[in-house]
């Protein structure tokens, strides 16, 4: 969710009954502190922020957390054990992001209070395995035993219902929330969301760091390279530095990267974020409903 999901969506969420995040992997620190004040302001409700250990201001950006008093983190993109115990000390809830079964025993050996498991249905990085939700739920519901919370492809009430029957206590949804008005990508990118069908997103960039992206003329000079086996530097010059920017803050549908999961298919209109889940609730509620008509005994 970086470049889409500031303190405007995340307070949406929470005041919606959701856990809102804010997405600091395209934040500098005086950037996240501002975006976790205005949020407060915005919300008393709890919400977090979530924090790739890779990123290079992640353990500054963790000491502005806990200086701002926010109570839960949401850890991705590296080692659980570098941070958890420094967090857990301070007071927090940590949730760790994982994409296969390995790091979800890591994450609950290393003291996390629950995990997110992310299909390779979901945008933006992907794991490399690429195992799709309904696989990777139940093996990593059988693998720990603290709470799970289930992401990748989920967006309507009846996936959420989906990922409870699978073992998940709770779902993680970041493409719904691309296109709605809260979400601070470009309106270009936005739109385009509505636009894209099954199949008009593809993971890719595997040998440098896997990521969906919906398929436009970066990505196409992207399979070109991989395609004629390109050397890994070659990728990394292309890629170059911005390109998430370019396409999903400033809207350059061309050149830019434009991450998005493959639930966006199934996306047709811009709605206010509580909107988005009151309706997500109600699809829940009914699914269950008609999940009774079947007398299974």
């Amino acid at each position: 969710m970086i470049w889409c999901s500031g303190w405007e969506l995340a307070s949406a969420v929470s005041n919606a009954g959701g856990l809102g995040l804010i997405g600091s992997g395209s934040m500098t620190p005086d950037i996240l502190r501002e975006h976790i004040q205005k949020c407060k302001k915005a919300t008393d409700k709890p919400f977090g922020v979530n924090v790739p250990i890779l990123f290079s201001f992640s353990e500054e950006f963790l000491k502005i957390i806990i200086e701002e008093k926010v109570k839960i983190v949401f850890t991705s993109a590296g080692n659980p054990a570098k941070y958890t115990t420094f967090l857990k000390a301070a007071g927090l809830t940590v949730v760790h992001v994982v994409a296969n079964v390995k790091f979800a025993k890591k994450s609950e050996e290393s003291g996390v209070d629950a995990v997110v498991a992310e299909g390779f249905e979901a945008g933006g990085h992907n794991g490399k395995e690429e195992t799709t939700t309904m696989v990777l739920i139940p093996l990593v519901r059988e693998s720990v035993s603290i709470p799970l919370i289930a992401a990748g492809g989920i967006g309507t009430g009846r996936g959420m219902l989906a990922a409870f029957a699978l073992g998940a206590e709770g779902v993680q949804i970041g493409t719904r929330f691309v296109a709605s008005l809260e979400s601070s990508a470009h309106p270009d990118f936005k739109k385009k969301i509505l636009e894209t069908k099954d199949g008009d997103t593809h993971l890719t960039l595997k040998r440098i760091v896997p990521v969906r992206l919906i398929k436009n003329k970066f990505y196409e000079e992207v399979e070109k390279l991989e395609l004629t086996g390109a050397p890994l530097d070659a990728l990394s010059a292309l890629l170059g530095r911005g390109r998430a920017k370019k396409g999903m803050f400033d809207g350059d549908l061309d050149d830019g990267e434009l991450e998005i999961g493959q639930i966006s298919g199934l996306i047709n209109e811009i709605k206010p974020a509580a909107d988005i889940v009151k309706k997500i609730i109600n699809e829940f509620t009914q699914a269950r409903n008609d999940l009774a008509k079947y007398d299974l005994a």
